[in-house]
């Protein structure tokens, strides 16, 4: 962990226990132990991403866990899990979602060092409200990624400790409502009195300045986290794919829960011309092929007939960065920039005063 001193410290950082207003995005169906320990490690709060929806649910549940022990015995300090609430044609919460919250809940209560360190999770996709007071009762922080206000109020009503405003920049699933960040942000935490934190389109210090200019308490980051030397799960040419990306490489296009950002190659081509190529047309194998694709693309590299996910951020990315810096560095490079346009900001005498 960093032993540089917390250039800013808000109602987020001591409600998590971070000593930076930083998060490490889930970058699921895929695992992320050891990035996730990076980030907690070097200041900011890892995500440990869901394993993907196997058909046998338990099994995909033991990997899970086995992810989270792996986090858990690379940090000591505070981790999260997050968790798409996935729903079917009915509204009704699909098996895996329940089997890995409840996963989660057990292995907290089975193992005190993992309840020491595991102490966040997020949910995203579906609303989470019959999961909340679950959470709650478990001791845990509850985030939620919504991609509208009106979505935030309700998770906020519904007792969730923070809000993760998600634009539609963001890579991997995005918002169906389709509204960016910037408008996004400022209706949010307008909205509602919880934390917010801004996710999509950040990548430096300049990303968290911004988000803390519009009323946000930090930011969560995916893409940026991918392309970095703590990453060694990901497969190199997945990595080099988004370092070369360039602005208008990304589209959206149907996802597993809504639509999803990556990059724009055969697969997401088939995906938006609604032609099949090689997948499956039953719409739950459909969503397994998706699944197993992305999953193929960052284990094996295949990113011209995969699915990449990354967010529009990647076209300004251009390196791989050390966690362990790049985390308190991206902290103290944005209390700068607020410091530095406090300082050039003259305050005029109001006119009333000279009459």
């Amino acid at each position: 962990m960093s032993n540089t001193a917390a250039p800013i410290s808000n109602r987020w950082t001591r409600l998590v226990g971070v000593q930076h207003p930083i998060v490490q995005e889930g970058l699921g169906p895929f695992r992320t132990p050891r990035l996730a320990a990076a980030v907690s490690n070097a200041g900011g709060l890892g995500t440990v991403s869901m394993p993907g929806m196997p058909e046998d649910i338990e099994s995909g549940a033991r990997t899970f866990r086995e992810h989270i022990e792996e986090c858990a015995s690379l940090t000591e300090r505070p981790f999260a899990v997050n968790i798409p609430v996935g729903v079917d044609a009915a509204g009704k919460v699909l098996p895996f979602t329940d089997s890995y919250i409840r996963m989660v809940l057990e292995a907290r209560r089975s193992d005190s060092e993992i309840a020491r360190r595991l102490t966040v999770i997020t949910t995203s996709a579906g609303f989470p409200g019959e999961y909340v007071a679950m959470i709650k009762d478990a001791g845990m922080i509850h985030q939620h990624k919504v991609g509208t206000t009106r979505q935030a109020i309700k998770a906020a009503e519904a007792g969730v400790d923070v809000v993760l405003a998600a634009g539609f920049e963001m890579g991997g699933h995005a918002p169906a409502a389709k509204v960016h960040t910037y408008v996004l942000v400022p209706s949010v935490t307008e909205a509602v009195d919880v934390p917010v934190l801004l996710t999509g389109g950040a990548r430096d210090g300049r990303g968290l300045a911004a988000a803390l200019a519009m009323g946000a308490d930090g930011v969560a980051m995916g893409t940026r986290f991918i392309t970095s030397t703590a990453n060694s799960d990901w497969h190199p040419a997945y990595i080099q794919a988004l370092l070369d990306a360039k602005e208008g490489d990304d589209v959206a296009f149907d996802g597993v829960y809504g639509p999803c950002r990556g990059l724009r190659n055969a697969a997401s081509e088939a995906l938006l011309d609604h032609t099949s190529g090689d997948a499956p047309m039953d719409p739950v194998a459909l969503v397994r092929w998706k699944i197993e694709s992305m999953q193929r693309a960052q284990t094996t590299g295949d990113t011209a007939n995969s699915i990449v996910m990354t967010g529009q951020v990647a076209s300004a990315i251009n390196d791989l960065v050390d966690v362990a810096e790049f985390v308190p560095r991206m902290a103290h490079e944005a209390a700068d920039v607020l410091r530095n346009l406090v300082s050039s900001i003259t305050v005029a005498e109001p006119a009333l005063a000279r009459a």
